[in-house]
């Protein structure tokens, strides 16, 4: 983060955090919620929570720079509860020493093994698939595999955001995980012959590009097409989605990779009975359902259905790769990265 950023960052983010520590860190009808998910997206869960329970929510929302707020905070942070995305962030904050390890038979009970830190530093709430996005006028098969985004016959016709993007990387990881570093490597090198241009936007920049005609096939997370199909302040947005199909990567054998929406308890959390409570709900089968529906992503918890939205996508075959075998690649697919020169795009 730039100087000038982070202190016009922290102008607006201490004045907050300040007025929380006032008001709620002896409370014992409070939660405080550090979150990188964007407020409009939790708070009708948090509303439902606060019915149930009693216990009001306060959530600082930040883009950037979480894990070292509240490391900047120390002792006296008044966070309470993590929400994030990506095992990537939720790894930082425990390697940034911001969480501390739950120990929770609902919660373990509820979120498969899978999906949680082994020591409960963290846990997965939902997941969301690393799909491909296909024109649905161009593409014709209804299957594919990661390994195959590197055969030639998809030559000039791939988008995909920046490499070493967070999603991006732990799909890379993934592959080193399951066919070692040296195969990935080569795969890499595959994929980026065959993208169409340097990796560039998001995700729904990779379905523009689809409907544009400058792609056939795209990377992309799955709730993306949720948040597109209902874009009603961004109609344009409805008709990207409407090109392209969602298609599961390695459905007929080890799965699409998966990451997660998660949580943590924070390290110092001053109402950490509240901050275990509400943790306890999103780890519910309503809570599941709420934020699944919410978010357009799929219950990590097994036998809850996604919403209506996310089912019509198709059938789920999630990889049963442990998420925290993921993070332990992510450096050495970050090199990867690197190494090839994938961000460069298919000329270098």
């Amino acid at each position: 983060m730039k100087s000038i950023g982070k202190l016009a960052y922290l102008a607006l983010a201490a004045p907050f955090a300040a007025a929380l520590l006032a008001t709620s860190a002896l409370a014992d009808g409070v939660v405080n919620v550090y979150s990188y998910r964007q407020p409009e997206l939790i708070k009708p869960l948090l509303d439902a929570f606060t019915a149930d329970t009693g216990i009001k929510t306060n959530v600082l929302f930040l883009d950037k720079g979480l894990e070292e707020k509240i490391a900047e905070e120390g002792a006296n942070s008044p966070a309470d509860v993590i929400l994030t995305v990506d095992i990537g962030r939720l790894q930082a904050a425990e390697d940034k020493g911001v969480t501390q390890p739950l120990a929770s038979e609902i919660i373990n009970k509820d979120i498969p093994s899978q999906y949680r830190d082994p020591e409960g530093n963290w846990f997965g709430v939902t997941t969301r698939a690393r799909v491909v996005y296909a024109s649905k006028e161009r593409v014709k098969q209804d299957a594919i595999t990661y390994e195959e985004l590197a055969d030639p016959k998809w030559k000039g016709k791939i988008c995909t955001r920046s490499g070493q993007h967070v999603y991006t990387i732990g799909l890379i990881a993934s592959m080193i995980a399951h066919n070692g570093a040296e195969k990935t490597e080569e795969w890499l090198k595959g994929v980026k012959a065959n993208l169409a241009r340097k990796p560039d936007g998001g995700d729904r920049d990779q379905a523009k590009a689809i409907f544009a005609g400058e792609c056939d096939i795209a990377l992309g997370n799955t709730y993306y097409v949720g948040q597109m199909q209902t874009a009603e302040k961004e109609p344009e947005q409805k008709e990207w989605a409407a090109s392209i199909k969602v298609l599961f990567p390695n459905a007929n054998d080890r799965g699409t990779h998966v990451n997660i929406s998660g949580m943590a308890l924070a390290k110092y959390a001053p109402n950490k009975d509240n901050a275990v409570k509400l943790m306890e709900f999103l780890a519910s089968d309503k809570g599941q359902t709420l934020y699944g529906e919410r978010v357009f992503e799929y219950p990590v918890e097994p036998g809850i259905k996604p919403s209506d939205i996310v089912s019509a996508w198709g059938t789920l075959k999630p990889d049963t790769l442990p998420l925290a075998d993921i993070a332990k690649n992510r450096k050495a697919a970050s090199e990867l990265v690197d190494k090839v020169g994938f961000d460069e795009g298919p000329a270098s």
